[in-house]
């Protein structure tokens, strides 16, 4: 059985939809992926966007457009669109500074939410040849190394002290006078590394962390991550423990230790 056929009904077409946007975000972000003459522009927040950035958002907005006109779409570059409960968001290039450095971390994430909900979810990093995806009630997946698709899960680790976990990077945690949080859980835990953007979150839902963390998150940077790690069996909430995908910051971990990192973090911030 496929995953498609394992997913419900009322999402195996958007699951389906949602391979397809990633199918051809992967072909216009590859092919200018490395190359000598990548435009690339400063916005006015003064982050980076490349030409990739823009022609993979405005590739999949086609053909959502073409496919779902019905449907409102959120995207880093684009902005909002219609006003519908059901909505596609979006981050075409995650990781625009690898991106533009020829690093080959980088995803494009896709997600469908309904009434706020992150419901399907898709993270494709082809230049790495890796795709994860979920749907609500369907199980998380990703590609196998014979290119068959597997069936993952997090990991059973239930002791913080044998985990291993990704802090994305020390500037986050500094916008939130927490790196002194931050120091005292590298010491509390197994192995801590700052893997960055989406990368460690899937490797969460594989079993290989059982925490990320990170603060100044939009929506279009976490609604296509959530589904894949609750349905691998874990848990993603915001710092505050809320459901909410627009608190602006997100802790994922393999569920059994959720609670526990809620807690050593709030008590540690605290102090």
């Amino acid at each position: 059985m496929s995953p498609i056929d394992e997913t419900p009904s009322s999402l195996s077409e958007d699951l389906a939809l949602a391979l397809r946007l990633a199918d051809a975000a992967d072909a216009v972000a590859m092919g200018r992926f490395d190359a000598a003459d990548l435009r690339i522009d400063t916005k006015p927040d003064r982050t980076h966007v490349t030409e990739a950035d823009l022609a993979t958002e405005r590739a999949i907005r086609a053909i959502l457009d073409a496919e779902r006109p019905g449907d409102a779409i959120l995207g880093e570059e684009y902005g909002t669109s219609g006003d519908t409960t059901r909505r596609w968001v979006i981050d075409p290039i995650d990781g625009t500074h690898n991106y533009m450095r020829g690093i080959p971390v980088w995803a494009t994430l896709i997600a469908l939410t309904v009434d706020g909900v992150p419901e399907v979810g898709v993270v494709s990093q082809p230049a790495l040849g890796r795709r994860w995806w979920a749907a609500t009630g369907g199980g998380a997946w990703t590609n196998g190394r014979d290119g068959e698709p597997r069936r993952i899960h997090v990991s059973d680790i239930d002791d913080i002290a044998q985990s291993s976990i990704s802090f994305q990077s020390i500037e986050q945690w500094d916008d939130v006078g927490l790196v002194p949080t931050l120091e005292r859980l590298a010491r509390a835990v197994w192995r801590d590394r700052g893997y960055g953007d989406a990368l460690p979150y899937m490797w969460l839902a594989e079993g290989r962390l059982e925490l990320v963390a990170e603060f100044g998150v939009k929506e279009y940077d976490i609604a296509a991550i959530a589904p894949i790690v609750r349905e691998a069996g874990g848990r993603f909430s915001a710092f505050d423990g809320s459901d909410r995908i627009d608190a602006e910051s997100s802790l994922a971990t393999n569920g059994v230790l959720h609670d526990a990192f809620l807690a050593f973090l709030h008590a540690r911030s605290a102090t």
